[in-house]
């Protein structure tokens, strides 16, 4: 992901002046067979190098690799991708076996020596074994991928493509296996389908257009700004949560997937190079001129087929409101159960008092992680705090206890061991995650007095002293931020269902509370107050966190009781 600039930079070179490019230009177009066959490979080598063992890591992946690209007469990408860690992989074990052994004054020449050497027989492994084998598996995936075009089963690629893409498999998919066959297609014929398969964003349009007509909710209040995201930024990770609340949404992207690669190979269609991220805007930036009116019509069919599926699977659900939040909620939770963390202890939120950044940190540093950080630094200006928010690839996160990191469920364990003394903040979706609000009112807060006379929060409710006999309803109140709340009260009304009782659960404004004494509210911790003076003969339950809180078995077994 780090060098996608360069493969746009081959890309804009190869659509603008080889022969049957928009303005050919005989000497510039001598660019593109070196950047194809060197730049790029060894970019790749370079960084997963680096990613193994920093700058030495990076120095001895890429002497690696040239045994694999001198070595081999295809474009050497998935040799690249192997021989940059390999090489990451083998300085790092050396430096780990012999760096404290040497003695002083002979680190830079042992250093030197070292990486030189590991280097040197890694490009002849790589020139003598790698390098022929990647070869002879390229040729042999190229010639299945042709059968599969010659019998013009290319469309059922997107049954598997699609699901993988909502499992977030979407960049290995498309940088692991497609481009690189793409880019050799490309370089022969001067366009490749396989550049549009997992960038197609006529599936996830189609959703997200059933949703802003059909949806209800939160889901369809935020499926229109979902869709300028999706559709003209690129980012298509921001509606895999509308489709993961319905599973049978699925069936929607696969079919659209599945027309829309039908009409590319129908009519031709194809890009000189990969189009990422897969903007409309990247897409038709690659598109040859012969290829512009098949590849609108691909994504137009993809998108018409998984409309019309999606909108017959969202208007026979007959639920109350599709809460887009609490989904999202629920999978950072499946994710975490499913990996024996706990989602809650694993974020260190509870103080933000020393924060004097925030940082949102992805594989990358790129893409949905910079968009993230667009829309909290618009909140926290909005907010008048002066905190600068940045994104970060994890690699290159620093260990600072002043930092708050919003990563992704599945990177925080990686986030962590490079920044173990930081604050972190787990989110789903880094576009759409109601956390941001909470981010923010917690850093605003006034640290509260020290002789206050307000009395303290405890769990004496939860452990039973208070009277839970007259409780007929449970309220979820707020102050301003609904989106915890609302999670919530999704999280106990599937708790009570399973549980086998019928207590009515709502959401409410702490302002719109009603005095009732057979009332269960249900706060933040900083917001009980508010509410026992609103409401002071209901019962009042307080929680640090609405969204995962442990204490909701302890409410339904007083509620039984």
């Amino acid at each position: 992901m780090p060098n996608i600039g360069g493969f746009i930079a081959w890309g804009v070179i190869t659509a603008l002046f080889i022969p049957d490019g928009y303005f050919p230009n005989e000497n510039l177009a001598t660019l593109v067979g070196p950047m194809l066959s060197y730049l790029l490979p060894l970019l790749i080598a370079y960084t997963g190098g680096s990613m193994v063992h920093g700058q030495r890591g990076a120095v001895v992946g890429a002497i690696a690799a040239m045994g694999v690209i001198v070595g081999s007469d295809v474009p050497m990408f998935i040799g690249a991708m192997m021989m940059g860690p390999l090489g990451g992989w083998c300085i790092k074990k050396f430096d780990d076996a012999f760096q404290e052994k040497i003695k002083a004054g002979f680190e830079m020449l042992v250093n030197n020596f070292s990486s030189g050497l590991i280097g040197f027989a890694l490009a002849i492994i790589g020139y003598y074994a790698i390098g022929p084998v990647v070869e002879g598996a390229t040729h042999l995936m190229a010639a299945g991928v042709e059968s599969i075009i010659n019998m013009h089963l290319l469309p059922l690629a997107n049954i598997f493509i699609e699901p993988a893409k909502i499992l977030f498999l979407n960049n290995a998919i498309n940088h692991g296996i497609l481009t690189p066959l793409g880019i050799e297609q490309a370089a022969e014929a001067g366009k490749s389908i396989l550049f549009l398969l997992e960038a197609n964003p006529g599936p996830g349009l189609g959703i997200l257009l059933a949703f802003t007509l059909f949806g209800k909710g939160a889901a369809k209040s935020s499926a229109p700004g979902a869709i300028i995201i999706q559709f003209l930024g690129g980012i298509h990770e921001i509606y895999f949560p509308y489709v993961m609340m319905k599973p049978l949404l699925f069936l929607a992207v696969m079919a659209g997937g599945v027309a829309g690669t039908f009409t590319f190979q129908l009519l031709g269609a194809g890009l000189r190079a990969a189009a990422s991220p897969g903007s409309i805007i990247a897409i038709m930036a690659m598109t040859p001129p012969d290829a512009i009116v098949a590849n609108l019509a691909g994504i137009i069919v993809g998108c018409i087929v998984s409309f019309l599926v999606a909108m017959i699977i969202i208007k026979s659900d007959n639920s109350e409101e599709d809460d887009l939040a609490a989904n999202q909620a629920a999978m950072a939770d499946a994710k975490a159960q499913s990996k024996g963390q706990n989602a809650v202890k694993s974020e260190n939120q509870e103080m933000f008092g020393n924060i004097n950044k925030i940082i949102f940190a992805c594989d990358a540093g790129m893409g949905s992680s910079a968009m993230g950080a667009s829309v909290l630094r618009d909140k926290v200006k909005k907010a008048g705090l002066a905190l600068p928010v940045s994104n970060s690839a994890i690699n290159n996160l620093s260990d600072d206890p002043n930092a708050l990191i919003v990563t992704q469920e599945e990177l925080h364990d990686r986030a962590s061991q490079k920044a173990p003394s930081a604050t972190f903040v787990q989110v789903e979706n880094f576009m759409n995650s109601p956390r941001y609000d909470e981010i923010v009112n917690r850093l605003s807060e006034e640290p509260a007095a020290a002789d206050t006379e307000e009395k303290p929060l405890t769990d004496d409710v939860i452990q039973g002293v208070a009277d839970y006999s007259k409780v007929d309803h449970v309220v979820f109140a707020y102050d301003q931020v609904k989106g915890s709340a609302n999670m919530g009260a999704t999280i106990l009304k599937k708790l009570l269902k399973d549980n086998g009782m019928n207590y009515p659960v709502t959401v409410v404004a702490i302002k719109d509370l009603a005095d009732e004494t057979n009332a269960l509210v249900i706060t933040n911790n900083d917001e009980t107050i508010k509410a026992e003076q609103q409401a002071p003969s209901a019962t009042h339950v307080p929680l640090s966190d609405l969204v995962a809180s442990e204490k909701y078995d302890r409410v339904i077994q007083n509620l039984r009781k």
